[in-house]
């Protein structure tokens, strides 16, 4: 039963939530602060964060900018603000996913599946043959880049590079199709397991989120091809 910490300060919206989850199997932690909300997200290890912006004692972006200090926790942003830039923020701190209040629980629930199945290694599309040998696991190699499917991992040589969920989805789409080049739309619809709008901002700041990654380690998986979108880089 994956479990969902969910911090906010507005009881009506928790109990909501909580109502909305709990039908479709989850299992709920709940806090009415930021502060709280940090201490459990260490002590619980959650399957995934609601995160609501505004909030007493720390806002929903520190919250996030210290919990990426040590966690990759996929974060859903919940905010009655419609600003793109608060959006982007959310975004650029390392969040996966931003609804704006007042939401639709079903809608919310929708993009809680979502993210998880980005969380997910992929199901084989068929059962493997028997084999006397130990197969090695799942992966996506290309030159210096290596992506480890199960373990929803990425390496630049041997220095691991901490991706969130959306982030990983977007590499792994391009590392799947070398040399194809992806409007934002298609690179969304590969990342996102589901149908909805995203802005094409929305795409940018995660790919400047998962350049500045790599950059830290030398790295430099992802080229933009002006006019059209993004492609794998020769990953050298």
């Amino acid at each position: 039963m994956p479990k969902i910490l969910l911090i906010d300060d507005d009881p009506h919206i928790r109990d909501i939530v909580r109502f909305a989850l709990a039908r479709e199997g989850f299992a709920v932690v709940e806090a009415g602060d930021g502060a709280q909300g940090l201490a459990l997200a260490q002590g619980e290890t959650p399957d995934l964060i609601l995160l609501d912006i505004t909030m007493p004692e720390l806002d929903g972006t520190e919250v996030c900018r210290q919990l990426r200090r040590t966690s990759r926790v996929p974060i859903i942003f919940l905010s009655s603000r419609d600003d793109e830039i608060d959006r982007i923020l959310g975004l650029e701190l390392g969040g996966d996913d931003y609804v704006t209040k007042p939401f639709s629980p079903r809608e919310l629930v929708a993009r809680v599946k979502a993210v998880l199945r980005r969380m997910a290694p992929p199901e084989p599309a068929s059962p493997a043959p028997p084999s006397p040998m130990p197969e090695a696991p799942p992966e996506l190699r290309h030159n210096r880049l290596r992506l480890d499917l199960d373990g929803v991992r990425a390496f630049w040589d041997a220095a691991e590079v901490v991706l969130t969920a959306t982030e990983f989805g977007l590499l792994r789409t391009l590392a799947e199709r070398p040399g194809k080049v992806f409007s934002r739309d298609a690179l969304m619809d590969g990342a996102y397991a589901t149908e909805r709008y995203v802005a094409d901002r929305t795409v940018d700041s995660h790919i400047r989120r998962v350049r500045s990654k790599f950059q830290a380690v030398g790295g430099a998986p992802v080229e933009t091809v002006h006019g059209l979108g993004y492609k794998l880089s020769d990953c050298r």
